[in-house]
């Protein structure tokens, strides 16, 4: 039986600005990729999230971005590499912090954002990303865009590194993602969601904007929690998949992986 990953963005409320529905999602996905704090998340909010996840038994990983709460960590910086490895080094060490006060513990880490596309390409970037990881703990996964440079430069500098496809986001014919600002960028019809994903787990081919098919080698899906259709798209995606005979399971755990990178 074939195995995949579904992750989200959780943990990304705000004292009292509510993002997502954590709970709910806790229920359906197998990974969770938890604020730390720069781009969203308060202390009280992530330990609580945390501990409902170590309760289901849900990978953890750390959703590191740049220091960037007004902008939700979506805007585009150009912190000097002493900044962003100690930015990372801060948010991996607090959220490994607040894990063990939960119960559980970081197995990944997944950048957020403008920080997630920026080191997809930018060489320097990535490096000073995957120099913190190693800093902090050396056997801790990278989860990535598929097919993108950072992939091969992480893996060089021995770092393992697993793969994911975007389930409600746009691709262009070249593999990557069309930008949040233009339309169709961000899909909410879940049934569509469920059955393009499916078609994907089981021939590789994710359909593009302008109706392309484009091969994508990933072991993870990710479904955004603060899309309004979220719990819906993944609640469709589990029942869909495991109608039709595929297992979810965290890529934590997996020995076998749909279309692995």
């Amino acid at each position: 039986m074939v195995s995949i990953d579904l992750n989200s963005d959780l943990g990304e409320s705000f004292g009292a600005w509510t993002m997502g529905d954590d709970a709910s999602m806790l229920k359906i996905v197998t990974s969770a990729n938890i604020a730390c704090g720069f781009h969203a998340g308060d202390p009280a909010g992530i330990l609580a999230v945390l501990k409902d996840a170590a309760t289901r038994g849900v990978a953890i990983g750390a959703h590191v971005g740049y220091r960037d709460l007004v902008g939700f960590g979506r805007r585009v910086m150009e912190p000097s590499s002493a900044e962003l490895i100690g930015d990372v080094i801060y948010q991996i060490g607090a959220l490994q912090g607040l894990a063990r006060a939960a119960g559980t513990r970081i197995s990944y880490v997944k950048p957020h954002g403008a920080l997630y596309n920026t080191i997809a390409k930018d060489h320097r970037q990535g490096a000073d990303v995957i120099a913190a990881i190693k800093a902090v703990d050396p056997q801790l996964t990278l989860l990535v865009l598929a097919g993108a440079p950072i992939v091969e430069q992480a893996r060089e500098e021995g770092i393992r590194v697993v793969c994911e496809a975007f389930a409600d986001r746009a691709y262009n014919p070249d593999g990557t993602l069309v930008g949040r600002r233009h339309p169709g960028a961000v899909l909410h019809d879940p049934a569509l969601i469920a059955q393009r994903m499916l078609r994907w787990v089981r021939e590789g081919l994710i359909e593009a904007i302008d109706g392309s098919l484009v091969p994508v080698e990933a072991s993870s899906i990710c479904v955004h929690g603060d899309n309004p259709a979220a719990v819906e798209t993944a609640q469709m995606l589990r029942e869909v998949f495991v109608s039709n005979n595929v297992q979810l399971r965290s890529f934590t755990q997996c020995t076998e992986v749909a279309n692995d990178a």
